[in-house]
């Protein structure tokens, strides 16, 4: 009897410690979206709209602009 009444307000703190998760998790939005995560997968990679994918398509278009300036500055120099 002296174990149950040790248990007792151990487990009224598990289970309030849960409970306080449990609406914290719902009132930050973790369960707000459960499908989206399961498509992301689908998606393009490449999509512009993604900030990382822009810079490096931007940083790659800088790269191939650079290497053309320079292609054309020789042609005319060797003509």
């Amino acid at each position: 009897m002296e174990t149950l009444f040790s248990l007792l307000p151990i487990v009224l703190g598990l289970v309030v410690l849960a409970v306080a998760a449990l609406l914290w998790a719902i009132r930050s939005g973790q369960f707000d979206d459960l499908e989206g995560p399961a498509y992301r997968i689908l998606h393009d990679d490449d999509d512009p709209r993604i900030p990382f994918n822009r810079e490096q398509r931007e940083a790659g278009e800088g790269e191939q602009e650079n290497r053309a300036d320079d292609g054309d500055e020789k042609g005319q120099s060797g003509t």
